[in-house]
């Protein structure tokens, strides 16, 4: 990811934005495509394992987990805002302590970033550009599970993105969002050992799970 990109998502990801979705996210839960990838890693178990939870936002993921019997979360995020946010939730939620948390760009993170059992990525893979690197080395620090949301591989879908792109050069953002081909996504992860166990679609998202390929003794 680019300095730019860092550089919008913190401007755009602001505070205000932080509290908003807090809000939102209490009041009425996590978003339809958040709580499709919850429930796909709780049928596949969560209780005693460790969760790296990538562009974690407001904490949907982690916190939904650990309350559903998870041992401990790593929340690495772009946005200080989004980090301070998350940080708010798990105490008051009960969690503190349970949550380690790392402020930057993932990719250059990576190297000091322990692995996890499951692997979170909440619609985070379209705002990277460098998707391979990004998912690389994510799907390196996966033991059992794999879980993303991203944009459809869609005509549509690309349209939107256009648009959303052309509003955030209006306003002078230098954020911008990446369709991926989803092709090229799943290649990767096969080529890491990952294979797709669960797909779900809402809207212009798609949800997919993958499992860590279990090698024959």
């Amino acid at each position: 990811m680019s300095q730019c990109q860092c550089q919008g998502i913190e401007s755009l990801f602001d505070q205000r934005l932080a509290a908003t979705q807090l809000e939102r996210m209490q009041r009425r839960g996590p978003l339809k495509t958040t709580r499709l990838l919850i429930e796909a890693l709780r049928q596949r178990g969560v209780h005693g394992r460790t969760l790296l939870d990538i562009g974690g936002g407001v904490g949907a993921v982690q916190h939904q987990l650990l309350a559903s019997g998870l041992r401990e979360a790593t929340d690495v995020d772009a946005s200080s805002a989004y980090l301070r946010a998350a940080k708010s939730e798990s105490t008051r939620l009960g969690f503190e302590g349970r949550v380690h948390y790392h402020y930057g760009n993932f990719v250059d993170l990576a190297p000091g970033i322990p692995p996890a059992d499951i692997v979170t990525l909440d619609r985070v893979i379209c705002c990277f550009d460098d998707m391979a690197g990004l998912v690389g080395a994510s799907a390196e620090k996966a033991h059992i599970m794999y879980g993303l949301v991203y944009p459809r591989d869609a005509w549509w879908a690309r349209l939107v993105v256009r648009l959303m792109n052309l509003t955030h050069r209006i306003r002078g953002n230098q954020f911008r969002v990446f369709t991926h081909r989803t092709a090229e996504v799943e290649a990767l992860l096969e080529r890491k050992g990952l294979v797709r166990g669960f797909h779900g679609v809402a809207g212009a998202w798609q949800v997919s799970v993958f499992d860590r390929k279990v090698i024959p003794a």
